[in-house]
């Protein structure tokens, strides 16, 4: 008596599905044969499967191969109008928001400045998503997913947000599920850090890591974990929340909901470049766009994190003197922090990400690095951050889009 399975056909058939569009979305457009050869069906199971693909809309014809004897084949695609997504980056003078396509590619953009903050901040979201469909030639109501990247911790848990000090207005408990009630989308909310890692381990520095270590020095700094390739958030959200880490010669901080002082943040801030550059006879350096990455991404200007940016700029292009002795302390105290996080996690891999670490360059990167190494029984490859413009935008339409796809790419729906 043979025992059959229920549903076999269906789900081999969900499998193959997920496997070509997975294969279309890395490789781009390919021939009914090459399909057939990288997913390791039969040329009339490819054929049948990319007839139904293509009826449902998740495929569309693409040209023709040329460039080989015989007739030309046609060529498949994955449908990049098959699904929208939508990504914000939440600062406290500037809201830039993106739309995507399926394929990943950034078809709208958007920026919503301070003086059009008008409202709570669920109508300033509402705004923002609608300026970047418009822009996208899309309405509102063909994003599929919105994720909504901040300098906070989401506690999903509690359904709140945590250390919202910096960022005035986002402090009602309410907000996350006055989002969810108010946008005709799902919507997702992340702390900004997490998705600079997301972008990393994605497209960036971590690619085909499991698992990293990230840490980001600009306004302020902050860490992210990726464990098994996923991203760790804890119990509350507050995974990362590196700033606030005792370290030596600086004070506890206590009351971390409020506190805007001590900690890591105090040791290895990027205030403290300045600070040492005066006290070792160095005068106020900044060079008018010290601080590009971090004022394109809030909308204003910081001076001491200009400055920051100008002196370490100066000191990675320094061999001796004041400059690069700027270099070596600022090293030893982000190795400082990032020691006692390496001994704890021991991850594969670490990347230095924001404008602090970028201005630094390459001579920063191996100053901590071996500085660490003496510091740490953990020794860990350090890499500089590869997503330079808008990370945690790009962090944040890789989230919407991973998840999105896992939608549409389940026919079984």
């Amino acid at each position: 008596m043979t025992n059959r399975v229920p549903g076999v056909p269906r789900v081999l058939r969900t499998l193959n599905d997920r496997a070509a569009l997975e294969i279309l979305l890395e490789r781009g457009p390919l021939s009914r044969a090459q399909i057939s050869r990288l997913s390791g069906l039969s040329k009339p199971t490819a054929s049948q499967m990319l007839a139904r693909l293509e009826e449902s809309g998740l495929v569309v014809a693409a040209g023709t191969s040329a460039g080989h004897p015989g007739p030309a084949g046609l060529l498949y695609a994955l449908n990049p109008a098959a699904a929208y997504v939508a990504g914000l980056d939440v600062t406290p003078g500037l809201i830039r928001t993106a739309v995507a396509d399926l394929s990943g590619r950034t078809i709208g953009t958007y920026e919503l400045t301070d003086p059009e903050l008008r409202g709570d901040e669920a109508d300033q979201v509402i705004a923002a998503v609608d300026g970047a469909a418009r822009a996208a030639g899309l309405t509102s109501d063909a994003i599929h997913r919105v994720v909504v990247g901040a300098p906070l911790a989401f506690d999903h848990r509690e359904g709140r947000l945590r250390y919202p000090s910096h960022l005035p207005g986002w402090q009602s408990p309410t907000l996350l599920r006055e989002l969810a009630a108010r946008l005709p989308m799902p919507v997702d909310c992340e702390n900004d850090v997490n998705l600079v890692a997301i972008a990393e381990g994605r497209t960036g520095a971590a690619r085909g890591y499991e698992d990293f270590f990230l840490l980001w020095n600009e306004e302020g700094i902050g860490g992210a974990m990726m464990f098994g390739g996923r991203l760790y958030r804890g119990r509350t959200g507050g995974a990362g929340e590196v700033g606030f880490m005792p370290v030596p010669g600086t004070p506890l901080v206590r009351n971390p909901e409020v506190a805007q002082t001590g900690g890591y943040q105090d040791l290895a801030g990027h205030h403290t470049v300045p600070e040492t550059a005066r006290r070792l006879g160095i005068e106020h350096v900044a060079d008018g766009a010290g601080s590009r990455a971090g004022a394109a991404r809030r909308g204003t200007v910081d001076p001491v994190l200009e400055e920051a940016t100008a002196i370490l700029r100066r000191a990675s292009t320094e061999t001796e003197g004041p400059y690069r002795e700027v270099l070596r302390e600022f090293a030893t105290r982000v190795a400082t922090g990032l020691s006692s996080i390496a001994g704890v996690l021991d991850p594969e891999l670490v990347v230095l990400a924001g404008g602090v670490f970028l201005a630094g360059g390459e001579p920063l990167r191996a100053l901590v690095e071996a500085e660490l190494a003496e510091l740490s029984a953990s020794q860990p490859p350090l890499v500089l951050g590869d997503i330079h413009e808008h990370p945690v935008l790009r962090g944040a339409l890789e989230c919407a889009l991973a998840t999105t796809r896992d939608e549409v790419f389940d026919t079984s729906r």
